[in-house]
């Protein structure tokens, strides 16, 4: 089987990228940095890539220039246990120059997209009684923080 790992990249931030997402969520390791050489493009000893694992999942980090940057086409779920899970990976990933967007988005300092989710919206989303997952639908889309208390209330019909 193939091993898939997400490639990220960063203007000039891939080490300090990879060193605050590994310093939020558990399991979480640098396992190589790479540096340029003198054949370039970046200078000799400036970092090139930084292997890392969040949770398990490995990913590179690339420091290769300002010719790309992040959109929310792509973007990574953060599957949260309860509302005080979401409420602290929100607040970390928000801070020092993140945005939040709408319905459980936001954009960390770095411009890369997250989607913070109590697992509860997801184990209620295929929900048979359509119109209570309608109901909460409409209360998440409403959201920008996703409030878990609030959107089981509108599944409730409460």
């Amino acid at each position: 089987m193939p091993k898939i790992t997400p490639f990220l990249w960063f203007d000039t931030q891939a080490e300090q990228a990879a060193n605050y997402y590994v310093s939020l969520f558990p399991d979480s390791r640098i396992t190589q940095i790479t540096r340029y050489g003198s054949g370039g493009p970046g200078a000799p000893g400036d970092v090139m890539t930084v292997g890392f694992e969040l949770n398990g999942q490995a990913y590179t980090a690339l420091n290769g220039g300002p010719h790309f940057t992040f959109t929310e086409a792509v973007s990574f779920v953060v599957h949260c246990a309860d509302q005080a899970e979401v409420d602290r990976y929100w607040d970390v990933l928000v801070a020092d120059g993140g945005r939040e967007s709408q319905c459980g988005w936001l954009k960390d300092k770095y411009g890369l997209s997250w989607q913070i989710v109590p697992q509860e919206l997801l184990d209620l989303l295929p929900h048979p009684d359509k119109a209570a997952v309608a109901r909460m639908f409409g209360a998440m889309m409403q959201m920008v923080k996703l409030d878990m208390p609030a959107l089981k209330a509108a599944f409730d019909g409460a």
